[in-house]
């Protein structure tokens, strides 16, 4: 199961873009990597991170509030708009879970988290939430992919 545009949109009110049935298998904080059908949550201070994220495979994107979005930005492209992107990571982290509870399948095949910047991560006391879910998650994708523990 795939995290879908639709569970944004139910996450974070302001945004921008369309509202398509998207599909996410890949979330991450690095512009530079390889995302198909990438959520990319903008975690820097550089705008130029988006440009490349797009051309590595983004198809939407979570910003900070106050933070200028690129002129090029294309009027369709999604954009979900928070205060503080770790507690956007967080957020979205704690819903996947909840959507993933108890329906994990042998076959299923499920979004791949990257998140690079773990010294933004330990910006606050809840981070061992964080690390406890990234855990999860990838011991789950491993299990996945083997089709075995």
């Amino acid at each position: 199961m795939f995290l879908a545009l639709s569970d944004l949109s139910v996450l974070f009110k302001d945004h921008l873009g369309v509202q398509d049935e998207l599909l996410f298998y890949t979330v991450t904080d690095q512009a530079n990597v390889i995302q198909p059908k990438g959520l990319f949550v903008s975690v820097n201070e550089g705008t130029e991170d988006l440009a490349e994220a797009m051309a590595n495979g983004a198809i939407a994107a979570i910003w900070e509030n106050g933070k200028k979005l690129p002129h090029y930005t294309p009027n369709q492209f999604p954009v979900f708009f928070t205060a503080d992107s770790v507690e956007a990571i967080k957020k979205l982290l704690q819903h996947y879970l909840e959507k993933l509870n108890g329906e994990i399948e042998e076959t299923m095949e499920i979004t791949n988290f990257k998140f690079s910047n773990k010294e933004l991560l330990n910006k606050n006391r809840e981070t061992y939430d964080i690390a406890v879910m990234l855990k999860k998650l990838t011991k789950q994708h491993v299990i996945d992919s083997e089709g075995r523990e």
